[in-house]
């Protein structure tokens, strides 16, 4: 999985990057996650893999809250910029002729780097608030990488403040994300329905179906690993939260190329265009 998934998202920024027809903010904002997706998983699966092969199961404090620094800013901006591709698709289907106008390369940069300064600034503090505790009941944490609360569960002192803030910054970025996308796509269907053509309803909402996927494989280990971490108590099995945990970083970077690579007839035919070079697509594109 990790191999399709470094594979798949470094072939769909190469694909953005080198084909001036998806030089558009859709596939702007799709590069961006296809980023976003194999620094998220970068930050925990070589680790992991060292673990389950070579049982090097060793790594420094420091390292350690770097690796949850990074673990947690990379989820956050993964989920900003699924709420960015949704604002993307209400602008285009509520506002097409003002699209271009509206999204322009400086825009896209801007939203870009903001979601990326706000993953930052929210989860510094998680650096801090674990450094401070202090830990004398062992050093094993029972995870494959480190994650906030499973480091900080280890400390002997009082972790409230951990989890007070954990929930705060899990309703300052997941919570705000998918209200805007729940906005989002309220607006949107509204738009689509009252279109007078169904070919062109079904042409508008077929631009979204990709995205769509997208949230429900990116949010869905997401709210499982999130709640169950927090309230599952002893209700579910020790390994059943790691390898939820494990599937949350790394299902979405496996499957998001897939899914736009087969829901989006651009991308399709592009990728066609490069497998036959020199050939007809028309007979192979679908």
């Amino acid at each position: 999985m990790y191999s399709i998934a470094i594979t798949g998202n470094f072939g769909l920024m190469h694909l953005i990057y080198s084909e001036e027809s998806l030089h558009r903010p859709m596939y702007i904002f799709l590069a961006l996650l296809s980023f976003t997706d194999v620094l998220m998983c970068t930050s925990t699966l070589p680790n992991t893999l060292c673990i389950l092969w070579f049982n090097l199961k060793e790594i420094g404090f420091n390292a350690c809250l770097s690796q949850m620094f990074f673990v947690h800013t990379f989820t956050g901006m993964e989920s900003g910029v699924l709420m960015l591709m949704a604002l993307d698709r209400y602008v285009a289907i509520c506002y097409p002729l003002r699209y271009a106008t509206i999204l322009t390369n400086s825009v896209i940069a801007k939203a870009g780097l903001l979601t990326f300064l706000r993953g930052v600034l929210l989860v510094i503090p998680f650096t801090f608030l674990t450094k401070r505790l202090p830990y004398c009941r062992g050093n094993v944490i029972p995870h494959t990488y480190c994650d906030h609360m499973s480091v900080a569960k280890i400390s002997c002192g009082n972790v409230k403040i951990n989890a007070i803030y954990g929930l705060m910054v899990a309703l300052l970025i997941g919570g705000f994300d998918i209200l805007c996308i729940t906005v989002s796509y309220t607006m949107i269907l509204r738009a689509v329905i009252s279109l007078s053509s169904a070919d062109a309803r079904q042409k508008a909402f077929s631009t979204c179906t990709a995205h769509i996927c997208a949230i429900v494989i990116t949010y869905v280990p997401a709210f499982f690993t999130f709640f169950t971490h927090r309230f599952g108590g002893h209700t579910i099995p020790p390994h059943a939260h790691i390898i939820m945990a494990n599937l949350y970083l790394l299902m979405p970077p496996t499957m998001n190329p897939i899914v736009y690579g087969v829901k989006t007839k651009q991308i399709r035919e592009c990728v066609l265009r490069f497998l036959f070079r020199g050939k007809d697509i028309s007979s192979h594109a679908i």
